[in-house]
């Protein structure tokens, strides 16, 4: 049985309220509470937490949102965090409480909180964020001058790009207008040094006499691929969105999808760059249409498939 292990402080004043909800629940297990447990915390420049009540008890996936939903409106998250933790497996003599079971064929409405605490948590963009950005880039421009599709898929596993991305499009499905600035900011920032520095260093290939004979004689394509947007593009935009917006709800995500999700979007910076660089300005032009066409469609779809998953849940969990 999939549960989470859900610790909080409550204030003292409100611990007969929040226990008085949560023994009724009948997704609740293991409920335990420690009167005046939880002692101030002076750590850190912040305001000092206030002491309290130690709140610990263990949750059906199935039946989180709710919960997580209840503690929200009775406040319990102004003073301190609610911590969650996943339990890997738990043991039950017995059957299960029908508020434990799946809602639809096996499976239960995603966990919220949990993906959106995931989400931001990845977007945080540190300076290996741009570094990763830059670094994919220049794999990328290898791949293109030697048409090594190895490479190409490289530069993909590398690009960190979708934690932003996917941060755009929570930040439209949510209406927080700073997270959508500050994730396009990133984007733009992030693929602007990418294609700098891989363009000073395709200039510098040039320059030294090393660019392989293929991609002189005009054989590139790895390069024609990507920079040749049409319908399929498109196509696999959007399903590379879906794809991916699935595998975050229910914590499928894996390498396999940041490279499946990259496929049109750092090859096609690495490219602009390579292109202007011996001057391909047509070539230039298509790759910027494919990542401009590919990263819009990735947030639009996004946001989209977020609002239609709890949309989705919603009728289900209600019916």
């Amino acid at each position: 049985m999939a549960v989470l292990h859900i610790r909080v402080v409550s204030p003292p004043a409100d611990t007969p309220r929040l226990v008085s909800r949560l023994r009724t629940d009948p997704g609740i297990l293991n409920l335990v509470v420690s009167p005046g447990a939880a002692v101030p915390s002076t750590a850190g420049t912040g305001p000092e937490a206030p002491p309290g009540d130690a709140v610990q008890f263990d949750v059906a996936t199935a039946a989180a949102n709710p919960v997580l939903a209840q503690l929200r409106e009775l406040g319990i998250d102004a003073g301190r965090p609610i911590v969650v933790e996943t339990i890997d497996a738990a043991l039950v003599d017995g059957p299960r409480r029908p508020a434990w079971r799946p809602v639809f064929h096996g499976d239960h409405a995603p966990v919220w909180d949990l993906v959106y605490a995931k989400i931001a948590d990845d977007a945080s963009y540190t300076p290996s964020f741009f570094a990763l950005l830059i670094f994919a880039g220049l794999i990328g421009a290898c791949g293109i001058l030697t048409n090594s599709q190895i490479l190409i898929v490289g530069a993909m596993v590398v690009g960190p790009e979708y934690s932003a991305i996917i941060s755009v499009a929570v930040g439209i499905e949510r209406r927080d207008g700073q997270t959508v600035g500050r994730g396009l900011l990133v984007l733009v920032v992030g693929f602007a040094a990418a294609i700098a520095v891989t363009l000073a260093f395709a200039l510098c290939i040039r320059a030294a006499g090393h660019t392989p004979k293929l991609y002189l004689r005009g054989v590139r394509p790895v390069s024609d691929l990507i920079n040749s947007p049409n319908l399929f593009s498109v196509v696999l935009a959007v399903v590379a969105g879906l794809v991916s917006v699935v595998s975050l709800t229910l914590a499928r995500a894996s390498t396999l999808i940041g490279v499946f999700i990259s496929v049109t979007t750092i090859p096609a910076a690495a490219d602009i760059a390579v292109s202007i660089a011996y001057g391909g300005w047509r070539e230039a032009r298509g790759s910027t249409v494919q990542l401009l066409l590919n990263v819009g469609l990735l947030i639009v779809v996004g946001a989209l498939g977020l609002r239609g998953q709890r949309m989705i849940w919603r009728r289900l969990t209600q019916s």
